[in-house]
C-alpha cells in the first residue's frame, strides 16, 4: 500500500498544484485552456506515439483488451440501467449520472499507469484509451438522445470527432509503430522524448486547473450514486470480469487502474452541449477527482 501511495501521491499533486495555480491566477488568465490545448493536441499524442512505437506487446494484448473494455463497458451500462429503474431520475440528471459512472479521465489514467506500471503498464493503457475513448463517446451520444430529450442528435459529427481525435490517433500510430517494429532515428527520439516527459506534469496541472468546488455544493443522490458506481462498483466489477476472462498480471492490472479512475473533465462539455445537468456534471467531476485521491489506494491496494 505504502508503494502505491508513493506513486500516487505525485499524481494528484500536480493535480492540486494546477488548482491553485489557476486559482492564483497564475501565470495569467489565458494560460491554462491554452496549456490545455497543447497537452491534447501535441503532448499527448507525442507521448502515446514514442510509448507505443517503443513497446514491445504480444499481438494477443491487443485482442484482450478490446475484448475485456467491451465487456467492462456492457456490464457498467446494465448497473445504470438498473439504477435508473430504481430513481427514476429526469433525462438531464441520468445522462449526468451516466457520464460520471462509465467515463474516465484519459490524462489522470496515463500518468498513473506511467508511474505505477511502467512503460509496457502506459503501452496498455494507451491500447485501453484507444478502444474505450470513440466506444465511450458513441455511448453517451446515444444515451442522451434516448433520455435527455435530444432527440435527432446526429452520429456523423460525433464520429468525425472521434476519427481526429488526437489521443485516439497517436495511440493508432504507435501501435502501427510497433507493430511493423519502425523504431525511431535519434533524431525523432530526440524531439519525441522530451515531449512525452511533459505531457504528463502539464496534463494533471490542466486536470487540476479545471476543477470547480463550488459545484460541490448540496451534493445530491445522484452524485453520490455516480461516484459510488465509478469509484467502487466500476473496479470491482472489472476485477470480477477480468477473473471470469482469466486475465491477470499486468492487464489486469491496468484494467482496473482504468476503472477506478475519476470521471472525464471532457463529460462537462458534452453534458452543457447536449442538454444534460451541467452543475452536477460539474460536481461530479469536481468530487470523484477529489475522492479519488482515497479510493485509488484502497481499490488498488485490494485488488492488485
Amino acid at each position: 500500500m505504502s508503494v502505491l501511495i508513493e506513486a500516487l501521491v505525485p499524481v494528484f499533486g500536480l493535480i492540486i498544484m494546477g488548482y491553485l495555480l489557476k486559482r492564483w491566477n497564475f501565470p495569467g488568465e489565458g494560460f491554462w485552456p491554452l496549456a490545455e490545448r497543447l497537452t491534447y493536441y501535441v503532448l499527448f499524442p507525442s507521448m502515446l506515439l514514442f510509448k507505443l512505437g517503443n513497446a514491445q506487446l504480444a499481438p494477443s494484448a491487443y485482442l484482450e483488451v478490446a475484448v475485456l473494455i467491451m465487456a467492462m463497458l456492457a456490464a457498467m451500462t446494465v448497473l445504470l440501467v438498473i439504477c435508473q429503474v430504481i430513481w427514476r431520475w429526469p433525462g438531464a440528471v441520468y445522462s449526468s449520472v451516466f457520464q460520471g459512472a462509465i467515463r474516465f479521465n484519459s490524462y489522470v489514467a496515463l500518468a498513473a499507469s506511467g508511474l505505477l506500471l511502467g512503460d509496457t503498464g502506459i503501452s496498455l493503457m494507451a491500447i485501453a484509451v484507444a478502444v474505450m475513448v470513440p466506444t465511450l463517446n458513441v455511448l453517451c451520444i446515444v444515451m442522451f438522445a434516448l433520455v435527455a430529450g435530444q432527440g435527432g442528435i446526429k452520429l456523423k459529427p460525433v464520429l468525425k470527432a472521434v476519427a481526429t481525435n488526437p489521443l485516439i490517433i497517436g495511440s493508432l500510430a504507435g501501435v502501427i509503430w510497433s507493430f511493423f517494429r519502425i523504431g525511431f532515428h535519434p533524431i525523432i527520439a530526440g524531439l519525441l522524448s522530451p515531449l512525452s516527459d511533459l505531457a504528463l506534469p502539464l496534463g494533471l496541472m490542466t486536470v487540476g486547473a479545471g476543477l470547480q468546488l463550488k459545484a460541490l455544493r448540496g451534493a445530491s443522490v445522484p452524485f453520490l450514486v455516480a461516484t459510488a458506481a465509478k469509484l467502487v462498483a466500476f473496479p470491482l466489477m472489472t476485477a470480477g470480469l477480468a477473473l471470469l476472462l482469466g486475465i491477470d498480471g499486468l492487464l489486469l492490472q491496468v484494467v482496473i487502474l482504468l476503472s477506478a479512475l475519476p470521471t472525464a473533465s471532457s463529460a462537462y462539455i458534452l453534458a452543457r452541449q447536449l442538454g444534460g445537468d451541467a452543475p452536477l456534471m460539474a460536481g461530479i467531476i469536481s468530487g470523484q477527482t477529489l475522492l479519488a485521491t482515497v479510493t485509488i489506494p484502497l481499490m488498488l491496494g485490494l485488488l492488485w
